[in-house]
């Protein structure tokens, strides 16, 4: 069971630990892992009526028909009774957590669902910290480690959801082409560079010689702008009272 908790509009400016932009791509490729491997997901947002903000919209695009539990401002969504209810319905032990801020709409659910028997999996890097970021980030891992709550990262979640890329290749393909080149960029860089040598984007041309750079049909020249002043060719001669410009080899030429 995936648990995204207030990632709203307003709310994300509030996170000082990292970039606003690299928490919410942190999120919402944690949210296609989930929609790849069918895992059920809940949102909710606080007060999404006023500055808060409404629920960050890639994240209700994702999930169209997942109804948003909309609280009127209670922080530990876990004691907002329709929440906890439909926590209870899904009937999952194991729960993954992501949520806007760490040190409280993550970590009070979290420790509240220790204490009832679940085995919590909080995404560090999926929520956010509210300013001096890296000192509240560090005091919320610390709270929840020590209260047994497995603190995770969005992409350790993802690799142990899939586990081995030859378990399932219909399903594993889809994932790396989608959450994983989306949302993690070194590894998107490599994908495709994967599939550039595959598909033929990456043999050299037909007219390539080792040690040679250029077609041997096409002498290399020397570009204009690499010319000195003596091989330039000659312009037209200067008008009465004009002052000549000596080329200078810094002079932008497209």
């Amino acid at each position: 069971m995936l648990l995204l908790i207030d990632h709203q509009v307003g709310l994300m400016q509030l996170i000082d630990d990292m970039p606003p932009e690299l928490a919410k791509n942190n999120v919402v490729g944690l949210a296609k892992t989930a929609k790849t491997f069918g895992i059920p997901v809940l949102l909710t947002t606080s007060r999404d009526w006023g500055p808060n903000g409404v629920i960050v919209p890639e994240l209700k695009a994702l999930f169209p028909d997942v109804e948003v539990i909309r609280r009127p401002g209670v922080i530990n969504a876990y004691r907002w009774p329709p929440f906890r209810e439909a926590l209870e319905a899904a009937g999952r032990q194991k729960v993954i957590i992501a949520a806007v801020t760490d040190s409280t709409c993550l970590q009070f659910p979290s420790l509240d669902m220790v204490l009832d028997g679940y085995e919590v999996h909080a995404v560090i890097d999926a929520s956010g910290a509210e300013s001096p970021g890296q000192i509240v980030r560090d005091a919320t891992v610390a709270t929840l480690a020590q209260a047994g709550v497995k603190v995770r990262t969005w992409f350790s979640v993802a690799a142990e959801l899939i586990a081995d890329w030859r378990r399932d290749e219909a399903l594993g393909w889809p994932f790396a082409a989608g959450a994983i080149r989306e949302h993690v960029p070194a590894w998107g860089y490599l994908l495709d560079i994967d599939m550039a040598h595959l598909t033929g984007q990456m043999n050299p041309p037909d007219w390539f010689v080792p040690g040679q750079s250029s077609p041997p049909s096409r002498p290399a020249q020397r570009p204009e702008h690499s010319r000195g002043p003596a091989e330039l060719p000659a312009g037209p001669a200067p008008g009465p009272g004009a002052t000549t410009r000596r080329p200078q080899r810094h002079d932008l030429v497209c």
